[in-house]
């Protein structure tokens, strides 16, 4: 039985739509708090440099860590680790030395670039 070519016309159309949605799926905006950052390359960051040894961070395989507080939903919150207006530069500056923020604080100086500081940064902004 032939279909009529309207019907495969609207059937590619369909097709068409649904790899164009997963593409824009893939490749997330940056958030308005860190508009020139990567989310996707942050959450690879976030895996490659164990932060979810001590971290829970959603969406991060294996970041499933209880020694320091949740990730979750940490876009929504006010404050980073109680000291700082929780903003892209603020938060890319305790990425980068913790210790330099909060000198007592538990979290170690991984040496993180200022690259990978505002994609991690990124990615934690879309947690909300």
């Amino acid at each position: 039985m032939r279909r009529p070519r309207k019907v495969w016309t609207s059937l590619g159309g369909v097709a068409a739509a649904g790899a164009l949605a997963a593409c824009s799926a893939a490749a997330p905006a940056p958030p308005p708090e860190v508009p020139l950052g990567s989310p996707a390359r942050g959450a690879q960051l976030i895996q490659q440099y164990g932060c979810g040894s001590c971290h829970t961070v959603p969406g991060v395989s294996g970041a499933t860590g209880l020694v320091g507080p949740p990730l979750t939903r940490f876009g929504a919150r006010s404050y980073i680790a109680g000291e700082l207006p929780n903003n892209g530069d603020n938060l890319q500056r305790w990425i980068r030395d913790p210790r330099g923020v909060e000198p007592g604080t538990a979290m170690p100086n991984l040496g993180v670039s200022p690259l990978d500081a505002r994609d991690i940064a990124a990615y934690l902004f879309t947690l909300k």
